[in-house]
């Protein structure tokens, strides 16, 4: 009798080593690979891209020449004041489509199908927070065109503006992660997108984003001072504008700190509970 041994076929572009180096060379190809494809995804419905910066371009508006002759600032001009609040708040609400896009990904199966293939399956919410980072990215880029044209003038200089974007996004990232976790708990989409606003929607308003903290009841403005959103607006505003646009006698060091302790405060507990959800949920 013969016996035949039957050798299983490599599968094509599948990891064959087991090292650190090796795994962590895959992850990054996958991550890219993912991104590649979320970004697409983005380009292939433009309306939405569209109507969601649009938002942000309608807040400016409204509140630079319907609320801002209402509001007084101090010594800075309203729309320097505004500016940076508006940045926080754009890509806070744009980290939502993090927690709709992994819920969308799951109901329809397709994470499922990642799992099936040869990746690494950190490379799934990696690609996912990277792509809405980029988007991000995009998405500042024509907040800070929009404010120039209604007359948002930086007084601190390229580097000092460049680093509060810097912020911004860092911070924007971090909160993709906690988005991650509520778009992986969410049944479907149209639910991690009603949950998602309203978390969101009271730590952006119930901030220095549009008014003077000072400006709210007594019993409020501790919060609204130092909580994360509130944070990281008056670290953006102190570096693109000056400290003095804070109201707070703080030095932009001390903000800057705040916001990058709060900031890896935040990945540094999102991270790994997001990692835990997508196991528990795939």
């Amino acid at each position: 009798m013969t016996t035949t041994t039957v050798v299983a076929p490599t599968v094509s572009g599948a990891p064959h080593s087991t090292g650190l180096a090796s795994n962590l060379r895959w992850l990054v190809s996958d991550t890219l690979t993912l991104t590649k494809r979320n970004l697409l995804a983005v380009t292939r419905i433009p309306e939405a891209l569209f109507f969601s910066t649009v938002q942000p371009i309608m807040f400016v508006l409204l509140f630079r020449y319907v609320f801002g002759g209402a509001i007084d600032t101090g010594p800075v001009s309203y729309v320097d004041y505004l500016l940076p609040g508006i940045f926080v708040q754009t890509v806070a609400f744009g980290s939502v489509s993090t927690a709709i896009g992994l819920s969308e990904d799951l109901q329809k199966g397709i994470i499922e199908r990642f799992r099936a293939l040869p990746m690494s399956r950190g490379a799934v919410l990696l690609g996912r927070t990277t792509a809405d980072l980029v988007r991000n990215v995009f998405v500042v880029i024509i907040m800070t065109v929009v404010g120039f044209l209604v007359g948002f003038r930086p007084t601190e200089g390229v580097a000092s503006f460049m680093a509060g974007i810097g912020l911004i996004l860092l911070f924007a990232y971090a909160l993709s992660w906690f988005f991650a976790i509520v778009g992986l708990s969410a049944p479907n989409s149209e639910t991690a997108q009603v949950m998602s606003f309203p978390l969101v929607f009271p730590l952006t308003f119930i901030s220095a984003a549009f008014v003077t903290v000072g400006s709210m009841p007594s019993w409020l403005q501790g919060f609204a001072t130092y909580q994360p959103f509130s944070v990281t607006i008056s670290a953006c505003r102190s570096l693109m504008v000056g400290p003095a646009s804070t109201g707070t006698g703080r030095s932009t060091t001390f903000w800057v700190v705040q916001s990058l302790a709060w900031t890896i405060g935040l990945l540094i507990v999102f991270i790994p509970l997001a990692i835990r959800r997508y196991r528990t949920r795939t």
